[in-house]
């Protein structure tokens, strides 16, 4: 299949409004589709299924799945992505919103100051009046801006339309190897300076660090914790920790699901309390926003020899089951003719509101400059 008609296809599956999932992993030329050959709804709450998952912020909503078996996959190669450079996007600032979000943000490091909760993630939805909806073209956009996210358009027609560009990674696994990331700490790329970080970003990458090497700690051994870099993702820089492990014979997908999400770096720690915050005091559902989605039990064969010249060995190979999730960060909801961009921030006790609503507005331009 050529890209020309991969991407008809998926134009074809849209028209009929048949779910499909088109998407491209991070630093990578491949992009893939699923094309599921009917319009049923399918659900996972065990995720021993094999398909392409996409899962709420809240468990207690439905985790939808393209089963495997049900799906044509294709995929093609394209030329490289070029990561684009810092967005010239102008926004109307909705003074009504920027006033809410403050006292959001307020409340919230208030409720830090006086309680247990030590960080609280606080987001926001923000509509745009779109003068493309065409969902192929958007995702055409996505994927030649951002290298190092994994870009995605999902769609089912009795759930939604959703698009984006994450850079966080919840979690991988190939057969009993386990690699997740901490993402946190937000800032502008400035292609002529080096990024400076505050003792606020840093502590607030550490939580997260601590936290996710703390849950995982029951379910595997042999965990690792690299050094703390930064990282780009379109015009944004983020602080960032790779922790590798080994899953334990007794552990199951959906424990570690369990143990891992929702993150600190999208919920908050401890993560009941900042959960049961976001939930009274958002005002709004964030539906799949700080959810995740990926490729689910998905086999994987690898010869055992990588030297050509050991024909025997190489005679045999190795199966492992592949999972890569990743949480959907800078993403959005497309409803007709308007765009609905979902951008947050963590909170801790040492936020300043005013700062707080210019990251979000930040983030609102990441994603939204593929709007235009």
């Amino acid at each position: 299949m050529n890209e020309d008609s991969f991407f008809e296809a998926l134009k074809a599956q849209y028209a009929n409004q048949l779910p499909f999932v088109v998407y491209s992993r991070p630093i990578n030329s491949i992009i893939k589709c699923w094309l599921q050959k009917d319009d049923t709804l399918h659900k996972t709450e065990t995720f021993t299924e094999s398909g392409f998952v996409f899962a709420p912020f809240d468990f207690k909503n439905q985790s939808v799945l393209l089963l495997e078996t049900d799906c044509e996959q294709y995929s093609i190669e394209v030329e490289s992505k070029i990561e684009s450079q810092i967005s010239k996007t102008q926004l109307v600032i909705n003074e009504n919103e920027k006033t809410s979000h403050i006292s959001l943000v307020s409340k919230g490091i208030s409720t830090i100051q006086q309680e247990s909760l030590k960080k609280v993630v606080l987001s926001r939805c923000e509509t745009q009046e779109l003068t493309n909806n065409n969902p192929i073209s958007i995702f055409k956009k996505l994927y030649h801006k951002y290298k190092n996210a994994m870009v995605y358009c999902w769609y089912h027609p009795k759930v939604g339309l959703w698009l984006g560009a994450t850079p966080e990674l919840l979690f991988k696994v190939e057969g009993k190897q386990l690699t997740t990331i901490s993402l946190a700490g937000t800032q502008p790329y400035r292609r002529i300076s080096k990024p400076v970080w505050t003792n606020k970003e840093l502590e607030e990458q550490q939580i997260v660090t601590d936290y996710i090497t703390n849950q995982i700690q029951p379910y595997t051994s042999q965990i690792n914790v690299s050094n703390v870099e930064t990282v780009r993702a379109g015009n944004l820089l983020h602080l960032k920790t790779r922790i590798t492990s080994r899953i334990a014979n007794t552990s199951s997908l959906k424990s570690i699901i369990d143990a891992l999400h929702p993150t600190p770096a999208v919920c908050g720690f401890p993560r009941q309390e900042a959960k049961d915050f976001i939930l009274q005091h958002e005002n709004y559902n964030r539906e799949y926003y700080t959810g995740f989605l990926g490729e689910l039990n998905l086999k994987q064969s690898k010869t055992r020899n990588t030297n050509r010249r050991n024909v025997e060995n190489n005679a045999y190979a190795v199966v492992k089951t592949q999972s890569n999730f990743y949480v959907n960060l800078r993403c959005m909801q497309i409803k007709e003719d308007k765009a609905l961009i979902y951008v947050g921030g963590g909170i801790t006790k040492d936020s300043n509101p005013e700062k707080e609503w210019e990251e979000t507005v930040n983030k609102t331009k990441t994603i939204g400059n593929v709007l235009t």
